[in-house]
């Protein structure tokens, strides 16, 4: 016989592959693993981004802290006393201004624009991805819930900051509310 596998009758098969039974409890196994890891994995996703969206708005709620602090109480979003465009105070934070708010496009002060830079760049909104920043006119209040259309809802007036993102943490507790 030419097959050096079969040598005779009463020979033993030599196996070299895995049966069909042991393939289907390998995939099993791993099956179960992959329910076991996977939700874990979720949650650390999650938990993480936890972490960054609070890490992200105690950096802006800093900078509009130390901003309102150098201009004489005067959050920014305000030139002159006034309530500036959309997007003035994001300006603000990101390059360097004078007492009355008003700001260059530099990040090295000098004689006459002397505070700032707030921050070298603005976050994104870990959940949604966006940097977009609904701003709220002096005359409304802030929305009663996110609705995730923008990174971050800033109302100029009172220098509050929120994440425009619904849902809630790992805890229940709504995002909105950080």
């Amino acid at each position: 016989m030419k097959n050096s596998k079969l040598k005779t009758k009463n020979s033993k098969l030599i196996r070299r592959a895995f049966t069909l039974v042991e393939l289907m409890i390998v995939v099993a196994i791993l099956g179960i693993l992959a329910a076991v890891v996977v939700p874990e994995f979720q949650n650390h996703q999650q938990k993480a981004k936890e972490t960054q969206a609070k890490a992200n708005l105690k950096l802006l709620r800093e900078a509009i802290e130390r901003y309102t602090a150098e201009h004489n109480g005067t959050p920014p979003g305000y030139i002159n006393g006034a309530a500036g465009p959309r997007g003035t105070w994001l300006m603000q934070l990101v390059h360097c201004t004078n007492l009355n708010g008003q700001y260059i496009y530099s990040k090295i002060p000098n004689d006459d624009y002397i505070y700032g830079p707030y921050i070298s760049g603005f976050p994104a909104n870990p959940f949604n991805k966006l940097i977009t920043v609904m701003d709220i006119p002096d005359d409304m209040d802030m929305p009663g819930e996110a609705t995730g259309e923008n990174g971050w809802i800033y109302r100029p007036k009172t220098g509050e900051i929120r994440l425009d993102y619904p849902g809630t943490d790992s805890e229940g507790i709504s995002l909105y509310t950080y």
